[in-house]
């Protein structure tokens, strides 16, 4: 799929969320991307940037053709762009006005920076009370370390998910990428934006959606809490593995390649213990139930390392498959882009942008069947579409 920007406002098919006008003040990736979920399934978004400066994340990264980076092109998606100063009178003044005709806000600033412009949720509430403002800081907008700054590696340490990342007798590692926080939260404040649309829809009233960075992280990390609190249990680092499966972890294969293999219970460990030829160590065998694999960790780990070092990776994924044992390639990203799979979902799509020439960047997540989302253009220009926003908002 392409497509080519040619205008400050490429047309909009009708879309999910077609009727909704979003301000996007947030910069950097977890506010943003916030707006950037509503932008594909179809909401005006503009985003508010310095003038002259815009979001640092136009510089964040490889830089493009145009000088743009493609961290930008990619998130900046069906956004237009407009510069605002919005410490400034006449940018506040501007702010107000687009606030009044607009349903949601999105903003990251750090805690009390809104209010110092004389922009606070009250303000802006008080304005236009149907107003749903998505607010993204560090800590949340509430509690002891509210005022402190952070990024998305501090919230990955915060929540508990670094200390868990790496080998047990290593330094704690990154979770994959710093940015994961960033972008789990602004999933997490889109779901917020929209539960408040419905809330909306029943009273009239808009809402404000708080959200600590490291919120989001703390969510998604199963039983980590719930077991501490009941036995005191806490989790430490264990490589590639995890509790409460085994194995289930990474394992090599003769090609210098690695798997992913997960037998979450006993049944599928038969499986795999059939597609070895070991099915003596089944049942009452001495790996035949989770609790005494859990007890002999190591030694599973290493059984079945011998048997998939033994195999190409293909072969592995090959018979796995068929004897329905879950086995996944761990891929670099030069496998992603030429795996079948990744073509068939379309699940990237490249666009040809007047500015940067041709770029490849992720599709849209999820898939609707009735109203799909879509990448209609990529990041724009600074301040590309300021005189056309306020004309469309304003009049």
């Amino acid at each position: 799929m392409s497509f080519e920007t040619k205008s400050s406002k490429p047309d909009k098919p009708a879309s999910a969320l077609s009727d909704l006008k979003v301000l996007d003040l947030a910069t950097f990736i977890a506010g943003p991307y916030c707006a950037t979920f509503l932008a594909e399934f179809g909401a005006d978004v503009v985003k508010v940037e310095l003038t002259d400066i815009g979001d640092p994340v136009r510089k964040f990264g490889t830089p493009s053709n145009c000088g743009d980076s493609l961290l930008w092109l990619s998130e900046g998606r069906n956004k237009r762009s407009i510069e605002l100063d919005l410490r400034s009178t006449e940018g506040s003044s501007t702010l107000k006005k687009l606030v009044a005709e607009a349903d949601v806000l999105c903003e990251n600033f750090q805690v009390g920076t809104l209010e110092k412009w004389g922009l606070g949720e009250d303000v802006l509430l008080s304005i236009n009370p149907s107003l749903i403002i998505a607010r993204i800081t560090a800590y949340g907008q509430t509690g002891p370390y509210k005022g402190r700054p952070g990024f998305g590696r501090i919230a990955n340490a915060f929540s508990g998910i670094s200390y868990l990342c790496g080998d047990p007798d290593s330094p704690p590692a990154s979770p994959g990428t710093a940015t994961l926080s960033d972008y789990m939260s602004g999933v997490f404040a889109a779901l917020g934006v929209l539960v408040s649309i419905h809330h909306r829809k029943k009273t009239g009233e808009g809402q404000v959606v708080d959200i600590g960075l490291y919120e989001s992280i703390f969510r998604i990390l199963d039983e980590l809490a719930p077991a501490y609190a009941f036995n005191g249990f806490v989790r430490r680092r264990m490589g590639p593995g995890t509790v409460n499966a085994v194995p289930h972890s990474h394992y090599p294969t003769s090609d210098g390649l690695w798997v992913a293999i997960a037998c979450t219970n006993d049944k599928i460990f038969n499986r795999l213990a059939k597609l070895m030829d070991r099915l003596d160590v089944t049942g009452e065998g001495d790996f035949g139930t989770i609790e005494k694999r859990e007890q002999h960790r190591a030694k599973v780990d290493a059984f079945v390392t011998h048997w998939t070092s033994g195999m190409t990776r293909s072969r592995l994924l090959e018979i796995c498959e068929a004897a329905e044992v879950p086995c996944g390639p761990i891929y670099s990203i030069d496998e992603i882009f030429e795996d079948p799979q990744y073509v068939s979902r379309e699940n990237l799509v490249t666009l040809i942008d007047q500015r940067a020439g041709s770029v490849t960047v992720p599709n849209v997540c999820p898939r609707l069947s009735k109203t799909p989302g879509k990448v209609e253009w990529l990041g724009r220009k600074l301040g590309a579409d300021t005189d056309a926003v306020l004309h469309d908002w304003l009049g």
